[in-house]
Formats: C-alpha cells, sequence, structure tokens
C-alpha cells in the first residue's frame, strides 16, 4: 500500500485564495472517499473568515495513486466570481498542491539513537523500582527524547521506547518536507500561475 502526504496551499494568495483551498481540499476529499483511498487529515491552518483555509495537509493510503497525483500535483486554477467582494474583477485564483511519497524507511533510521536505561520514577517506599528497566530513547539528528517506564521488562520499556520515538521523528522529518514544499511553492508561485495542471470553474 503506498502513501503520501497532501499540501494544499495559498501561497501569500487573498482570501478567494485560501477560500479554493478549502474547496480543493473537499474535492479530494470526496474523490478519494469514492476511490476507496483512505485519508487522514493531518493539519488545517484556518484563514480569517469562515470556510477558507490558509494550509490543509493529509494523508492518504491506498493501491495505485499515481493517477490521483498527476491529476492535482503542481498548481491549481479555480475560476469564479469572489465571493467575498462583489464588485471585483479577478475571477482567476490559484492553489498550490504538493505531494511526496511517505517512505518512512528514509525517514527513520534506528542508527541514529542512542538508548539509555535509568531508574523508573515511584512513589517511594519498597514499591520504588530499584532496578534500571526505564529506558529513554534519543534521536541524535533532531533532538527528540522519549522515556518508557511503562513495563517492568527493561526490553518492553526498549520496544515501546523505539515505537513511540520513530512515530515522533517521522512527524518531525514530515513537518519538515511540508515547511520546505510550502517555501519552494511560494518562490515559485508567479512563475507557476501561467501552468496549472488543473482547472476548475465552479463557484467558491
Amino acid at each position: 500500500m503506498d502513501k503520501i502526504i497532501v499540501q494544499i496551499t495559498s501561497g501569500r494568495g487573498p482570501a478567494e485564495c485560501c477560500r479554493a483551498v478549502a474547496r480543493v481540499q473537499e474535492m479530494m476529499l470526496k474523490q478519494c472517499k469514492a476511490k476507496g483511498i483512505e485519508i487522514s487529515v493531518l493539519d488545517s491552518k484556518q484563514a480569517d473568515l469562515k470556510g477558507a483555509l490558509l494550509s490543509a495537509t493529509f494523508l492518504a493510503k491506498g493501491n495505485n495513486l499515481q493517477p490521483f497525483i498527476d491529476e492535482w500535483q503542481g498548481t491549481v486554477q479555480w475560476i469564479a466570481r469572489s465571493p467575498y467582494r462583489r464588485f471585483h474583477k479577478r475571477k482567476n485564483w490559484f492553489v498550490g498542491v504538493g505531494i511526496f511519497p511517505l517512505q518512512e524507511q528514509a525517514l527513520w533510521n534506528p542508527k541514529d539513537v542512542v538508548v539509555a536505561t535509568c531508574r523508573a520514577s515511584g512513589p517511594g517506599g519498597q514499591h520504588v523500582n530499584k532496578v534500571e528497566t526505564a529506558v529513554r530513547c534519543s534521536h541524535i539528528p533532531s533532538g527528540i527524547q522519549v522515556l518508557a517506564a511503562d513495563s517492568r521488562s527493561q526490553l518492553q520499556n526498549k520496544q515501546l521506547g523505539m515505537e513511540r520515538l520513530k512515530a515522533k521523528v517521522i512527524a518531525w522529518h514530515t513537518a519538515q518536507l511540508l515547511e520546505q514544499q510550502q517555501d519552494q511553492w511560494h518562490e515559485h508561485n508567479v512563475l507557476e500561475r501561467g501552468n496549472a495542471v488543473k482547472v476548475i470553474e465552479a463557484e467558491l
């Protein structure tokens, strides 16, 4: 099963572009549902106006996602009158769609982790864990740390710690990729507006 991260952004566009982000997300989610693609919304940054988004990010899982990627990746042009400025003449609004595969193997390397044992904190008295069964896992490149002390077994705590750390590190990498994706579209959106991959003509 393939996994992709999809980010829709208004860039530095006006309120109409933010509205287009929300509408594009609606269309994408409806399309994914119809095609049996599993969706998890990761983040939505609200704009000042109701029903408008600065950006939207979701995770898609499914088989053969390439047609979806080919259809949406790039700049989307939305043609409509402004729902906010009645006499505004402009009808073309643009949003950027960034899509990249989520390759967990490339984002997570156990060799980047340092594992150390320590005593689990307790309420005191005879119930204090005097053996170092707690485990602290540290991801060197990011500085992210997790402490696992759920079990009396050091091995189980290590497994739990590594699982939790992996999830945090992948989220950290993903956030960096999204930021890079949005920055790239900010830099090139003027050029890309003349080369929309998809044109939609409908009310905003």
